[in-house]
């Protein structure tokens, strides 16, 4: 690898024929405004779209709902359900939704389709849920996760 292949494809422009890794590599921002969205005083090296202010982190954390929470809940939740490897399959009848067991009891449940799937009795246990549930239904392309209250001490 050269120094030219240092350089961001951005500013490479039509001599480089590829699509790079220049957009997964915009920093990240944690202010939703600035030249460089709080990354730093100076505007940043790529350009960063005027959309990027809504996933600032200094809103993301003040938004429950955001992608920031539900990843610091599974983080707070990881600790107490944490348990051996093991995982057992369970049958949900549908292709498009997956289910498995952990060996102290907690579940998790994945719908890869847009249909809805009914959880049932189970849904009173849901601990995490990527979108809300309309009862005991979660939404496709969700996930859940599913523990009784005693392992969350």
């Amino acid at each position: 690898m050269g120094r030219r292949d240092a350089v961001p494809s951005f500013f490479r422009g039509a001599e480089f024929d590829g699509l790079g890794r220049d957009g997964c590599r915009v920093p990240l921002p944690w202010e939703p405004d600035g030249a460089s969205f709080g990354f730093g005083s100076a505007p940043a090296h790529l350009p960063q779209p005027q959309w990027f202010d809504q996933y600032a982190v200094s809103l993301q954390d003040r938004d429950p709902s955001s992608t920031l929470s539900l990843y610091r809940e599974a983080l707070r939740l990881r600790h107490p359900l944490q348990t051996g490897e093991e995982l057992e399959w369970i049958e949900t009848g549908r292709p498009d939704v997956l289910r498995f067991a952990r060996p102290n009891g907690w579940e998790v449940v994945t719908t890869f389709g847009d249909e809805p799937f009914d959880l049932g009795d189970a849904a009173t246990d849901v601990v995490l849920a990527t979108a809300p549930l309309d009862h005991s239904r979660m939404p496709g392309e969700s996930t859940v996760w599913i523990a009784p209250q005693s392992l969350l001490g």
